[in-house]
């Protein structure tokens, strides 16, 4: 049980800009709710002094005033126009800041992965009923565990359309470096001009196909996906040694030389698989054989790209949005995922990859959502209370599967003064079958990084899942 002790509404140390800010398109295609992440620490294992949670918390309290000056949106309130597009009020409302005691240890909590429904009481809970000029875009809480080992968890509610994965973990760091006292390099302030992300002069008619805002393929047989949509989600951590890694890469790489030459199955291109191709390919395969699908049904992988570098001119790498660009591999069927060798799915993975990396296509996509105007509920993710199913919005489960990538986010670099945290994850269980693959220090500390696969699947077939996971390396 965890125990409140105190609620603190941090604004601006100084005074901010106030008004409407205009948010991108970009910013549109995401749930207007919270994403909830955890980190926990241990002060006690990075040899540091043991302090009060309570002279903590100040010092977190203080330094989240001064670097809201820097990312005083965050500090503001989400409104909807009338044409169901989302705005952003610079208010100085502030955010939330919560000071917690669990009565339970450190170590009951396990492996602090979301399936304990303890871990629930670590994440500042939100009341969606209330409108949504009411809510804070973000919260944290410092919950100190029972005991004398002076463990304490920082559990984490980011508005998604303030910002992607990146922007979320470079604010949170930002925060960190300035709570142990160190200060800022004018590189880590944010960017917050988001109409470099505006289309340009009159809508054209998008020069690409776009699958990845149409609907996915459904299980052979069904009109919708009501049925997978209340199938009941698990989730798994499943950890990846650089051996492990290294053997995926050598099966899906069999044949491609050092020096570039060769000619591995499926791969036209000299250039080896990434670990994010070969990885994403290896979870696509062991999804299709768990959930034991027909050998002719239809299936495809989802993911977002971090569009930054891949735009003309780039976007500045400290931008402070969303800038995420969402792809599609082509549609396979089940029997050749699962028949073929690796290769066949990673260059599937690698195509996805490649639409996005064409500035042409990213520009076109731009066009593409900027025509949704008035009508975002069509190709907005959906915020859907429990127990609420719907037919006519977007579902990433069986057949098919989405993706992330934390690769390139340095969440273990969040070091409030008393060490990096052990332990970073998803703070909830996802709805719907979903895999992150993310880079974590290496346990042995010789070997460089290992990766972790954050998954969440359908829990009549997480077992298989696992069992292929680990079979098939």
């Amino acid at each position: 049980m965890v125990t409140i002790l105190g609620t603190h509404t941090v604004i601006p140390k100084e005074e901010t800009p106030k008004g409407l800010l205009w948010l991108s398109d970009n910013d549109q295609l995401w749930r207007w709710s919270h994403t909830p992440s955890i980190y926990v620490y241990n002060p006690k294992q990075n040899n540091n002094t043991v302090v009060d949670v309570n002279v903590l918390v100040e010092r977190m309290r203080d330094s989240l005033s001064e670097i809201l000056v820097h990312y005083y949106p965050l500090a503001g309130r989400l409104s909807w126009t009338d044409g169901g597009r989302l705005e952003l009020d610079c208010n100085a409302k502030g955010v939330l800041l919560l000071e917690a005691e669990s009565k339970k240890s450190m170590a009951e909590y396990g492996d602090f992965t979301p399936n304990e429904p303890s871990i629930k009481e670590l994440i500042p809970a939100v009341d969606y009923s209330r409108q949504i000029n009411e809510l804070p875009l973000f919260l944290a809480q410092v919950t100190k565990f029972h005991g004398g080992d002076g463990g304490f968890a920082v559990g984490i509610l980011f508005s998604h359309p303030l910002g992607d994965g990146l922007a979320a973990i470079r604010f949170i760091n930002s925060w960190a470096k300035l709570t142990r006292g160190a200060k800022l390099d004018p590189s880590e302030l944010p960017f917050l001009d988001r109409t470099v992300l505006k289309p340009t002069g009159p809508l054209t008619q998008p020069r690409f196909d776009h699958p990845e805002f149409k609907p996915l393929p459904l299980i052979l047989g069904r009109t919708d996906n009501i049925e997978e949509q209340k199938k009941k989600t698990t989730f798994a951590l499943l950890k990846l040694t650089p051996e492990h890694v290294q053997k995926l890469k050598k099966n899906a790489n069999a044949n491609v030389t050092a020096n570039g030459n060769g000619n591995a199955p499926h791969n036209p291109s000299p250039r080896p698989y990434s670990r994010f191709e070969i990885i994403s390919a290896h979870i696509w395969r062991c999804a299709c054989k768990a959930r034991n699908l027909e050998e002719n049904q239809p299936t495809v992988v989802k993911f977002n790209v971090d569009i930054r570098n891949r735009l003309n001119p780039p976007l500045p790498q400290n931008y402070f949005g969303n800038a995420l660009g969402p792809t599609v591999t082509p549609t396979c069927y089940a029997k050749e995922i699962t028949t073929q060798p690796i290769s066949y799915a990673s260059q599937k993975i690698r195509e996805a990859v490649n639409k996005v990396s064409n500035h042409e296509f990213v520009k076109s996509q731009m066009h593409y959502v900027a025509g949704f105007e008035n009508r975002w509920d069509l190709i907005r993710t959906p915020y859907l209370e429990k127990g609420e199913y719907r037919a006519d919005v977007p579902f990433f489960g069986n057949p098919n599967i989405i993706l992330g990538s934390w690769m390139s986010m340095p969440f273990y670099e969040a070091d409030f003064g008393l060490g990096k945290p052990f332990y970073f994850g998803p703070g909830g269980v996802c709805p719907y079958d979903r895999g992150v693959i993310a880079l974590m220090p290496d346990e042995d500390g010789d070997n460089g990084y290992g990766v972790v696969v954050y998954m969440h699947f359908q829990v009549d077939h997480m077992k298989d899942f696992i069992k292929y996971f680990w079979e098939d390396i």
